[in-house]
């Protein structure tokens, strides 16, 4: 004669087996999701940095128009950078609008270095690649990057 146990009685609504087996690999999801976040809020932090540091070391600061534009993606970049940074699940929605700012961003930061090493924007023309302008193309590239791959893997997530 065999035993039967019976199963314990939980209290709250029961686990389907699917969600129990699916667990370990929704958790790994989840972390990828977080460190692509993660990782993206700090490239847009150095976006941030660099036209910062090209605000008051550049004299950017003092250039109508470029210079405010500069002091408004330090702003801006550093609203979103830390806002990512924040580790609230219940603040998933709002990660995803501040990821795709930060993606925003860093493309229109990209795109108008390219438009001012060719022709005058907003009357001001840059020239020459030196490396506040590399780290800042890079950071720029790197975010759009790894905050559109956290998109990608946050609604894969579901």
């Amino acid at each position: 004669m065999s035993q039967v146990r019976e199963p314990t009685v939980r209290a709250g609504r029961p686990i389907p087996d699917e969600a129990v087996l699916d667990e370990p690999r929704a958790r790994g999801r989840a972390r990828g999701s977080t460190v692509l976040r993660m990782l993206g809020a700090l490239a847009v932090l150095v976006v941030g940095a660099v036209h910062l540091e090209q605000y008051f070391a550049v004299h950017f600061g003092v250039v109508p128009i470029i210079g405010p534009l500069f002091a408004l993606n330090f702003a801006g970049a550093t609203v979103i950078g830390l806002g990512l940074l924040v580790p609230l699940a219940r603040m998933r929605l709002l990660h995803v609008l501040l990821a795709l700012g930060g993606i925003g961003l860093a493309a229109t930061a990209f795109v108008f270095l390219f438009v001012s090493e060719h022709q005058p924007l907003f009357g001001f023309q840059d020239h020459g690649y030196r490396p506040a302008i590399l780290v800042a193309l890079v950071a720029e590239a790197a975010a759009v990057v790894l905050l559109a791959s956290y998109l990608v893997a946050d609604l894969r997530r579901g």
